[in-house]
């Protein structure tokens, strides 16, 4: 089974920057498409970023294009997600999730369930 372990989230003041990793344990990284969520109080997860590891090919949801980059370090099985200009409105709690790539089509939470595997959550606050 695939676990994924989070790490990075804290407070930051708005314009600020965090970068969030995500350690999975799978057998081979490179069979799975990555991606990171997010939830604010009331809403539902919605999908920031997402990349497959098969071929490198990103995908990036329009509130945070120019802001955020995803990447990953396969020999760490490791996805990253920097963070910067962060707004208020990025406060959220940030979710790492896998699925296998010939699964995944599009960073929507859909994608991601039932067949995939999340993280626990890192707490992203960003003050005005």
């Amino acid at each position: 089974e695939v676990q994924l372990v989070e790490s990075g989230g804290g407070l930051v003041q708005a314009g600020g920057s965090l970068r969030l990793s995500c350690a999975a344990s799978v057998f081979t990284f490179d069979d799975y498409a990555m991606g990171w969520f997010r939830q604010a109080p009331g809403k539902e997860r919605e999908g920031v970023s997402c990349i497959s590891n098969a071929d490198g090919t990103t995908q990036y949801a329009d509130s945070v294009k120019g802001r955020f980059t995803i990447s990953t370090d396969n020999a760490k099985k490791t996805v990253y997600l920097q963070m910067n200009s962060l707004k208020p409105e990025d406060t959220a709690v940030y979710y790492c999730a896998a699925v296998s790539v010939i699964l995944w089509d599009s960073c929507r939470v859909s994608d991601f369930t039932p067949m995939g595997y999340w993280g626990q959550g890192t707490q992203v606050t960003v003050s005005s």
